[in-house]
C-alpha cells in the first residue's frame, strides 16, 4: 500500500488543460475530485481495514487464536466493497483518460453509462449493506475491548502505520461517511454538465444515492430500536403482585395459581421514543428511577446496580452503559398505558413549599377514571423536565 496501485500510473492531475474551455475544464476538475475521493477511500481506509486488520485477525486464528471472534460481525462485506470500489475507481479511470483525450485499448464506457450502472447495481446496494450491520459491529467490539488478547490485537493493528493514527472505529465508519459524501460530489459533476441531457441524468444518479440513504436511515433506526429494545428486555425484571403490593397477600401454595404469563414479550416489537433518569418521591425518601417511553406505555422502573461492578456510575449515565454493566431493572407497579396516563405540572411555588424542584406528577387511572396509582417525579433541571 506505500506504492500507488497499477490504475493510477500515468496519470495525475497536471493533464488537466487549464487553456481549454472554462466549461470543460471544471466539469474535468469535478470528476477529478470524484476519482481522487474514492482513491482515498479505497487506499487509506477500506485496504487499512482489510489488510491491516482483517488479514491479521484471520492470520491469528489460523493460529488458533481469537478463533471466536466472529470477522464477519465486525467487517461485514469489506471484501466485496473492496472488490466494487476498485472496479469503479478502473472504470472511472478510463472515462477520465477518453475526455482527457489520452488513447486507451478498447475505448471505455462513458461516464452517464457508468455512473448510472455503478450506482445503480453494485455501489448503493454494497454499502447499505454494510451500513446495516454498523451497529451491530460497534455493540460486537464493545463487548470484546476488555478482554486483553483483543486489546492486544487492535492496539499492534493500531500502530500500523498504514493506520495513519486513526484507530479501528475510526476505519469501520468510513463507508457511511463515503455514501452520504456520493449526493455532493455527483451534483458537483452535473452543475458542470455540457447539456441539459446530461445533467438531468446526473440528477438521476443523485436521487438514486439520495433513496438509499434515506431508505437506510430508516432500516437503522429500525435496527438500532430492535437491538436496543432486545438489551433492555433481557435486563427488566418483573416482580408478582405479592411483591409489588406488601398488602396483597397469598398463600405460598396458591402462589402458583396467580403466576401470570411472561411479560418478556410485551415490548419485543414497541418502538423506544424516549428514555431518561429521574428522581421519585416514595414514602418521603428519594430514590433514582428509569424511565421507558414505548408506543403504547410507560415503564416506570428502579434501577438495580451489578454488585461485581468496580465502582458507583456518575448520575448521568446513559442506558447503553448500564446495560454493559449488567444492571436490572424493575418495574414499579405495572405498565402505563398512555390512554389512561395524565400528567400534573407542580408550579415553582408549590414545588418549592414540598421541597421539590424540577417536579410533576404521573397519574395512572383506570378505565373509569378512578387514579389508582400516583408518581412524583423530579428532574435534574428544568430542561430535562420539559422534554
Amino acid at each position: 500500500m506505500n506504492h500507488p496501485p497499477c490504475f493510477l500510473r500515468d496519470c495525475d492531475s497536471s493533464q488537466l488543460k487549464s487553456d481549454s474551455d472554462p466549461q470543460d475544464y471544471k466539469r474535468h476538475e469535478a470528476i477529478w475530485e470524484l476519482f481522487t475521493s474514492e482513491c482515498v477511500y479505497f487506499l487509506d481506509q477500506l485496504m487499512v481495514l482489510k489488510e491491516v486488520f482483517l488479514a491479521m485477525l484471520t492470520n491469528l486464528q489460523m493460529r488458533d487464536c481469537l478463533h471466536d471472534v466472529d470477522s464477519w460481525r465486525l467487517f461485514a462485506n469489506l471484501n466485496e466493497l473492496c472488490l466494487v470500489s476498485f472496479g469503479f475507481l478502473t472504470s472511472l479511470l478510463r472515462v477520465i483518460k477518453e475526455s482527457w483525450e489520452i488513447p486507451v485499448a478498447g475505448g471505455g464506457p462513458n461516464l452517464l453509462k457508468l455512473l448510472t450502472k455503478a450506482f445503480r447495481e453494485s455501489i448503493c446496494h454494497c454499502l447499505q449493506k454494510y451500513c446495516l450491520n454498523y451497529s451491530t459491529a460497534l455493540y460486537y467490539l464493545d463487548s470484546l475491548k476488555n478482554r486483553e488478547d483483543f486489546g492486544s490485537y487492535v492496539k499492534w493493528c493500531e500502530k500500523n502505520q498504514e493506520c495513519r493514527r486513526l484507530q479501528l472505529r475510526d476505519l469501520l465508519v468510513a463507508p457511511l461517511q463515503r455514501l452520504t459524501r456520493y449526493p455532493l460530489l455527483l451534483k458537483n459533476v452535473g452543475k458542470r454538465s455540457r447539456t441539459e441531457e446530461e445533467e438531468s441524468a446526473l440528477q438521476s444518479v443523485v436521487e438514486q444515492v439520495d433513496t438509499s440513504i434515506c431508505d437506510l436511515e430508516g432500516k437503522v433506526k429500525w435496527l438500532d430500536n430492535y437491538q436496543k429494545v432486545k438489551q433492555l428486555r433481557d435486563s427488566l425484571v418483573w416482580l408478582p403482585v405479592w411483591e409489588r403490593d406488601k398488602q396483597a397477600f397469598v398463600p405460598e401454595n396458591l402462589k402458583h395459581l396467580l403466576k401470570s404469563a411472561s411479560l418478556e414479550n410485551l415490548i419485543s416489537h414497541r418502538s423506544l421514543l424516549h428514555k431518561g433518569k429521574l428522581v421519585l418521591t416514595e414514602n418521603g425518601k428519594l430514590q433514582n428511577v428509569y424511565l421507558f417511553l414505548f408506543d403504547e406505555f410507560l415503564l416506570i422502573t428502579k434501577i438495580k446496580r451489578n454488585k461485581k461492578s468496580p465502582h458507583r456510575p456518575p448520575q448521568n449515565q446513559e442506558l447503553d452503559q448500564l446495560l454493559k454493566e449488567g444492571c436490572t431493572f424493575t418495574v414499579l407497579d405495572q405498565p402505563v398505558s398512555l390512554d389512561r396516563l395524565q400528567l400534573k405540572n407542580i408550579d415553582q411555588l408549590n414545588a418549592a413549599a414540598s421541597g421539590l424542584p424540577q417536579s410533576f406528577i404521573i397519574m395512572h387511572q383506570n378505565r373509569y377514571q378512578q387514579c389508582i396509582a400516583a408518581f412524583i417525579l423530579q428532574a435534574p433541571t428544568e430542561a430535562v423536565k420539559v422534554q
